[in-house]
């Protein structure tokens, strides 16, 4: 590290002194002599989500090859370190590790998922989002151990807790300001410091269920990191790290290794974060990308154990300070040999799980995916899957509630479903949060609220057929603030079963606890009334797959454009 006026006082020393010092490197030789760096490694993951076994369709491909499954990833992982040499490699995550998890981890609480990533040798995570899908005490206990509160052990055995240390800086507890878990690890390799820091985005409650953040606040995810980045330099920490569970996406002609075009909120967290810290291990996104902002390496490895990003570190032996920093994401190719271990867990899993992920619940004519069309030139236009959760969800709650429209959040469909016959644990994976039905009412003013509220958060609720209506892209995008004052729904163009919607009339609507209690930032639909719960919204997407089997795309015409539909 170079200190101010260090240089000019060594320019006024004596020959004398300078005999005396006998240090001073008076040739290359003598220079060369210097300790060397030490070499560190990290290998990163994020959005792992539970994914033990390889996933399908295009969740389980990328850059063109198939990829991902703990067996593999634990094989990849292995051959980095050895090439590495194991004592210098450090494994790391940025969040997401479970929650919104195939059936295989999700049915046992994720402890499957856990003790899988601790086998593989993970050493410190941050907490993303989805850790705090079953809330803090969850949480706690997923690091800690011990069996479930409600469901004991499911698979017989003793849950034993993480082998790896989470790590959450920005998470507070609302009564006592302090922070849910550790902030910051430091770990030595070679008498050198590495500091790490973890943390979420700062938006959480905005996308957990608030039972799921109850209790907790969230900081901002730059100053905290630049808070203990001051704190671990007091440490004697000069090479620090920030596992962060937010990111960026850069554009779709960017490879894996590349950072085209960035955006999103990863570039202006690193843009403010303190010059002391080297690298910014990234999620959230499900992108992957291998950039330098402002200085600083920012990576990430997509989603779901299909990618490892093998980080390397030059660091000054003597003054702790990383002298480079260089990255490059590497796909969990399934040509290796299967890590027996792993493979151990999987089968182990299995057999407690039963017969029941194997059930067949519906027949698809085609394959149906959850990607969405383009409307006027961005992502956000109906989705053939979520148009067919939400009219499982109108069927479910129709009669017994009277619901004349149902509307799904594009987040909670997580998966696509291909042709064919679907298992119980496919239908799982497409919605896997267990979220209640909930019905309720809203005026027509009230429904043309929400819809506005769509171009506020940047998200598309997915219609129930009842539904139609007309969108202007010349139209105002309304505030978050005043979200009603936005004018890109057009007024009279929404229909509920072909009948224009009164706006001072009331309407019972369907959707999940999560979108009524505001989530995603839909807060119209908090303004519902006569609030009635039903089943879980799983169930009610495989009654609706049993009974209209065999099941095909829904048309997407639910929502048209002023180009589509001109004015009259």
């Amino acid at each position: 590290m170079f200190i101010p006026g260090m240089r000019r006082a060594a320019v006024g020393l004596t020959a004398l002194a300078v005999a005396a010092l006998g240090a001073v490197a008076t040739s290359p030789e003598q220079a060369d002599a210097r300790p060397k760096p030490v070499d560190v490694t990290l290998l990163a993951l994020n959005d792992f989500h539970g994914n033990l076994e390889a996933p399908s369709g295009s969740s389980g491909t990328i850059a063109g090859q198939p990829a991902g499954g703990v067996e593999f990833l634990a094989t990849h992982l292995a051959e980095l370190r050895a090439a590495a040499k194991k004592k210098n490699t450090i494994t790391v995550a940025a969040g997401d590790l479970i929650g919104a998890s195939p059936l295989l981890s999700a049915a046992f609480h994720d402890e499957p998922t856990i003790e899988a990533l601790s086998m593989a040798g993970l050493d410190y995570a941050s907490v993303g989002n989805h850790e705090f899908d079953e809330g803090a005490a969850e949480l706690l206990r997923i690091q800690n151990g011990g069996c479930h509160p409600v469901d004991g052990c499911v698979d017989g055995t003793p849950y034993r807790g993480a082998g790896f240390r989470y790590l959450s800086a920005n998470a507070f507890k609302t009564a006592t300001g302090k922070p849910l878990m550790a902030p910051y690890a430091i770990h030595k390799v070679q008498g050198v410091k590495v500091g790490f820091i973890g943390m979420t985005l700062e938006g959480t409650p905005q996308i957990v269920s608030q039972q799921g953040v109850a209790g907790l606040s969230f900081a901002d995810e730059a100053d905290t990191a630049n808070r203990y980045a001051r704190e671990l330099r007091r440490k004697g920490v000069q090479a620090i790290v920030v596992l962060l569970h937010e990111g960026g996406t850069q554009v779709a002609t960017g490879g894996i290794n590349d950072c085209v075009g960035m955006t999103g909120p990863i570039v202006d967290i690193t843009n403010r974060m303190d010059p002391s810290i080297d690298v910014v291990v990234s999620g959230h996104t499900h992108q992957a990308y291998n950039c330098d902002i402002n200085g600083k390496l920012v990576t990430s490895a997509s989603s779901f154990g299909r990618l490892v990003t093998d980080i390397d570190l030059k660091i000054d032996r003597r003054t702790g300070d990383v002298l480079s920093a260089a990255a490059n994401n590497v796909v969990v190719t399934r040509d290796v040999a299967k890590d027996p271990r792993q493979t151990a867990l999987i089968n182990r899993y299995k057999t407690v799980l039963g017969p029941v992920a194997g059930r067949q619940v519906g027949v698809t004519s085609q394959a149906i995916t959850r990607s969405q069309e383009t409307l006027f030139g961005t992502s956000l236009g109906e989705s053939p899957l979520g148009n067919l959760i939400a009219d499982a969800q109108l069927a479910a709650t129709d009669n017994e509630q009277n619901a004349v429209a149902a509307f799904m959040n594009p987040g909670g469909v997580r998966a696509d479903l291909d042709a064919g016959p679907v298992t119980y644990e496919e239908a799982f994976t497409v919605q896997p949060f267990a979220n209640n039905l909930v019905t309720l009412d809203l005026t027509g003013a009230q429904l043309y609220c929400v819809l506005e509220q769509q171009f506020v958060t940047g998200r598309t609720l997915y219609p129930s057929a009842t539904v139609g209506y007309v969108v202007d892209p010349n139209g105002t995008t309304g505030t978050v603030a005043e979200p009603c004052a936005g004018t890109r729904v057009v007024r009279g163009s929404l229909t509920l079963g072909g009948t224009a919607v009164d706006t001072a009339a009331t309407y019972r609507v369907t959707v999940n606890n999560f979108l009524a209690g505001g989530g995603d930032g839909f807060s119209a639909l908090t303004g519902g009334t006569n609030l009635v719960t039903g089943q879980i919204d799983l169930d009610a997407f495989v009654d609706y797959l049993t009974a209209q089997s065999p099941v095909s795309a829904p048309t997407l015409d639910r929502i048209r454009t002023t180009a589509e539909v001109p004015a009259t």
